[in-house]
């Protein structure tokens, strides 16, 4: 009884050091307001031009907000699109990527999206985009492009288009619908009766997408799973759990957010019963696994459910709540951290302290699986298959994306392929002639294409070091000598990396004619990930030693 009077009483004294924290915080938030309004009330009466509210206010706005962390986003009235786009992976439009072609001065169509109205009317890869309605889109960016391609469902526009191959202009009158951008691109059987699984986005009903998927994969014989989420950005926090649910009982805690307030709160358990609980699983991640992914790896790993194959996740165990503001404007607030099943939160900086740094692994807490292995809080998730991806060399990239003086020369030899193949072999056993690489490489070297290899840039930065610390004269021959071995030879560089080019090169073929499905399962093909994945499942003893814990020496 006394213990419980001298709480009583210690309570009733921290109560007014609370509420005279909370009355200064409240004082410190009107008088900073009353600064802003009496600011802005003297720049809209004094300052030499006409101010655009509008404008001026976003920039406040989004100044106070970049001050807390990148994820906390306000939305004006004409941008609740892109909030809405976020959260359901849903816009109104034609259904494509485009791209800008520096050469050309035009956007250009790089690849329409199976079934939407882009490809239903024969739009192709590298068609350029002349006008749309009277607009003319000449010298535009893809965002100027992309703003007038998209519109509410069912209205309708005349694009117009230059096709390269034929030169024609051609006019498409297209009726936008609403996109759904594709979140399981592609899903099939492997090698040993492993199924696959590729989710690219958290958005609504994608648990459904990928609990029919998996057990499409049982069907056909499945007896072991992989489940890929690399460069998966993730989202919905709920799908997470109805994800993870397919593979765990019901009633356990998949993640439990903690925030300031008690409305931040909240505990996810799974609800339904599970379509398998001890199929053998590995799930692929890599540095660009963010967010609802990390959840779904996460906890996957801490209830030792999946091997988790692949590297170090991004780290974001951060979760946002979309708010209603007046005036049809949005804002995106950060109102938790998320703890997964072991009580580990994995996020990776502390936005609080300094805003760009990562956690040390020094400063990180080890957490136990339910089986006993050690994982720890921080710097995202750690896989316990730890497999580099494949690298790819600086040429390749360069031709893959656009070269010095923008040739981009490996676009324009896919679109004029396109024009001289009808149709190609199925995606899994398509490969170019050595003809057709041949050809390919003869007009790179014809085009005058050039890049920049890291190597001359460390070489750059090397000789500007030595030119301020004053020994480059004295070393001015060696360095000769090494710039003359640095200089890259296309021709040779082509040949060196053909194995590589010639793959980036057929996956964008096939993803003209088969689209981002087959570009994906032709991919799988040459995945190191992926066959690490495939050998572990492979070896029952291996992925039972790997689920284990670590034995202490004693």
């Amino acid at each position: 009884m006394n213990r419980r009077i001298k709480t009583i009483l210690m309570m009733v004294a921290m109560l007014p050091m609370t509420l005279s924290a909370q009355e200064n915080h409240q004082l410190e938030v009107g008088k900073n307001l009353d600064i802003f309004n009496s600011l802005y009330s003297n720049l809209d009466l004094f300052y030499v031009d006409t101010l655009n509210p509008k404008q001026t206010m976003t920039a406040a706005i989004n100044g106070m907000l970049r001050s807390l962390d990148p994820y906390t986003e306000y939305f004006p009235e004409e941008e609740t699109k892109n909030l809405q786009m976020m959260l359901t992976g849903k816009y109104a439009g034609i259904g494509a990527l485009i791209k800008y072609h520096t050469r050309l001065k035009h956007a250009v169509i790089d690849e329409p999206y199976e079934g939407m109205p882009a490809a239903e009317v024969g739009l192709h890869k590298g068609d350029i985009i002349l006008s749309i309605d009277d607009t003319t889109m000449t010298d535009k960016n893809v965002s100027y492009v992309s703003s007038h391609l998209r519109g509410d469902a069912g209205t309708s526009f005349v694009l117009k288009v230059k096709r390269p191959s034929t030169g024609k202009e051609m006019k498409f009158k297209i009726t936008r619908r609403n996109i759904q951008l594709p979140v399981l691109p592609y899903y099939g059987m492997r090698p040993g009766n492993i199924g696959y699984i590729n989710l690219n986005q958290f958005t609504e009903g994608c648990a459904k997408e990928v609990r029919r998927a998996f057990i499409d994969l049982k069907n056909q014989g499945a007896k072991a799973l992989i489940f890929d989420l690399r460069s998966n950005g993730g989202g919905s926090e709920m799908e997470a759990v109805d994800i993870v649910n397919l593979w765990v009982p019901q009633e356990q805690t998949v993640v439990e957010n903690k925030g300031k307030v008690r409305q931040a709160n909240r505990v996810y358990k799974t609800r339904l019963e599970p379509v398998d609980t001890v199929m053998p699983m590995v799930v692929l991640v890599n540095g660009e696994t963010a967010s609802a992914s990390e959840i779904t790896s996460g906890a996957l790993q801490d209830l030792d459910r999946a091997v988790i194959l692949g590297t170090r996740t991004y780290g974001k165990g951060l979760v946002q709540v979309p708010m209603d503001l007046p005036y049809n404007t949005n804002v995106k607030i950060t109102t938790a951290h998320y703890y997964i099943p072991s009580g580990r939160c994995i996020q990776a900086i502390n936005y609080k302290r300094n805003g760009k740094e990562r956690i040390a692994d020094s400063l990180t807490t080890v957490f136990h699986t339910r089986g006993g292995r050690e994982v720890r809080d921080g710097g995202g998730i750690m896989p316990d298959v730890e497999v580099k991806s494949d690298t790819m060399p600086n040429i390749a990239y360069y031709l893959s994306a656009s070269g010095v003086d923008s040739t981009e020369v490996m676009f324009d030899y896919v679109v004029d392929y396109l024009d001289h193949h009808p149709t190609i072999a199925p995606a899994k056993d398509f490969h170019l002639t050595e003809a057709d690489w041949q050809a390919f490489r003869q007009r790179v070297i014809d085009s005058g294409f050039t890049y920049d290899p890291v190597s001359q840039k460390q070489f750059d930065e090397l000789v500007k070091t030595a030119k301020f610390e004053g020994y480059y004269d004295d070393a001015k021959e060696a360095f000769d000598a090494l710039e003359k071995k640095l200089k890259h030879n296309v021709a040779s560089d082509l040949d060196k990396h053909r194995k590589t080019i010639q793959q980036v090169l057929e996956l964008d073929i096939i993803a003209a004619y088969y689209y981002q499905k087959g570009s994906l399962e032709a991919g799988l093909n040459y995945d190191g990930q992926l066959r690490e994945a495939e050998r572990i499942l492979n070896d029952p003893a291996e992925y039972q030693r790997i689920l284990q814990p670590v034995k202490q020496k004693k």
